[in-house]
C-alpha cells in the first residue's frame, strides 16, 4: 500500500486537528497502552541471563515488526474498503502519536496553582510530567520543569511523530512512537537497563536527529523573542544545544530559553541524587508562572509552523516531480 505524500500531508493534517480537539481521553483505547504492555511481556522474558544487548536488538525488532504489520494491516484494509474511510483511520491513528492538547493541559495544571499560589500541588502535579524530586521546588525551579518538559516534548511528542507522518503515513508514525515508548520505558543508564535498552535508546537517538533540529529552527522562525532578538535567540541555539545530556532534546530547550530570555537547566535531583545539566539561555529574565503559558503559546506556533514547513516541503516534491 504507498499512498501519496498528498495523502500523508491531508492526514498528517487532519491528526493535528484531531488531537487539537480530542486529545487524549481516557476512556478510548490508546496504542501508547498497548505497546507499553507488549514491552512489558518482552522484557520479562529476555531482559536477564548473558547477551543483553543481542536481546535488546532482537526485543525492538520484534517489537517493531508486529507493531508495524498491526497497523499497516489495518490501513491496507481500511483503504480497500473506502479511500476516505482510510484517510480518517489513518487520520486517527496519527492523532493518537501526537499530544499537543495534553502537553498543554499538563503545563496548565502546573501553571493554575502556581498563579493561586499552591504550591504544594503545583509541585504534584509537575512531578506527573518530569522525572526529578519536586518536594522542594520554589516557584521558578516549578516553572523551569514545566517549560523544560514542554520545551522537549515539542518535538518528542508532537513534531517528529507529524515528522514520519509526512514521509510514511501512518505506519511511519506509529513506528516512530512505538520506539519512543521503548526509550521512555527500557532505555535507562542503570544496571537493569543500560545494555537490554541499549539499542532503543540509540534508535530513538538517531530518529529524532533531524526532527529536533528542524523544530529548534522553527520554533525560532515562527516565535517572536521576549526581551531579545532572533539573531540572538540563534546564537544562544547554536551555542547551547548541544551541551544537554540529550543529543537532541538541547535543541529545543535552547531555543525556548532564547525565546523568553530565560536559563534552563542547572541543578536537579533525582531520588536524592543530584544531577548538574549545563545551562541553557542568557538569564535576562527571572523565571516566573506567566513563562509557562508564553512556551505554550510557542509551542503552538511552532506546531503550525512545523505543519506549514511539511505542507512546503510537499509542494516542492510535487513541483519538480
Amino acid at each position: 500500500m504507498l499512498m501519496s505524500i498528498e495523502t500523508h500531508l491531508l492526514a498528517l493534517t487532519l491528526a493535528f486537528i484531531i488531537d487539537l480537539i480530542i486529545g487524549d481521553p481516557r476512556w478510548l483505547p490508546h496504542p501508547v497502552r498497548g505497546m507499553g504492555k507488549l514491552i512489558s511481556l518482552f522484557e520479562r522474558f529476555l531482559n536477564k541471563g548473558t547477551k543483553r544487548k543481542l536481546r535488546g536488538v532482537i526485543f525492538l525488532l520484534v517489537y517493531l515488526t508486529i507493531i508495524v504489520l498491526i497497523v499497516w494491516s489495518i490501513l491496507f484494509l481500511a483503504y480497500k474498503f473506502n479511500w476516505y474511510f482510510g484517510l480518517f483511520i489513518e487520520s486517527f491513528i496519527i492523532s493518537t502519536t501526537i499530544a499537543t492538547k495534553g502537553l498543554k493541559e499538563a503545563a496548565l495544571q502546573v501553571y493554575q496553582p502556581l498563579k493561586d499560589g499552591d504550591f504544594v500541588r503545583a509541585r504534584a502535579n509537575l512531578a506527573m510530567i518530569v522525572g526529578r524530586d519536586t518536594e522542594n521546588l520554589n516557584e521558578g525551579e516549578i516553572v523551569r520543569g514545566a517549560v523544560e518538559t514542554v520545551a522537549e516534548n515539542t518535538s518528542d511528542g508532537i513534531t517528529a511523530p507529524l515528522f514520519y507522518a509526512f514521509f510514511g503515513g501512518g505506519v511511519l508514525a506509529i513506528l516512530y512512537r512505538a520506539v519512543n515508548t521503548c526509550d521512555s520505558m527500557v532505555g535507562y543508564r542503570n544496571e537493569r537497563y543500560s545494555e537490554f535498552g541499549f539499542a532503543s535508546a540509540r534508535f530513538d537517538d538517531v530518529l529524532n536527529y533531524l526532527p529536533s533540529r528542524i523544530s529548534g529552527s522553527i520554533m525560532l522562525i515562527f516565535n517572536k523573542p521576549l526581551e531579545s532578538n532572533k539573531h540572538n535567540c540563534f546564537n544562544i541555539l547554536l551555542r547551547d544545544a548541544r551541551k544537554h545530556p540529550s543529543p537532541n532534546s538541547g535543541w529545543l530547550e535552547a531555543a525556548m530559553a532564547g525565546l523568553l530570555a530565560v536559563q534552563l537547566g542547572g541543578r536537579n535531583t533525582y531520588k536524592g541524587i543530584e544531577s548538574l545539566r549545563a545551562k541553557m539561555g542568557d538569564p535576562l529574565t527571572s523565571l516566573h508562572s506567566e513563562h509557562i503559558i508564553v512556551c505554550n503559546r510557542i509551542m503552538m506556533r511552532t506546531c503550525i509552523g512545523f505543519v506549514i514547513f511539511l505542507w512546503l516541503i510537499g509542494g516542492l516534491i510535487y513541483a519538480i516531480s
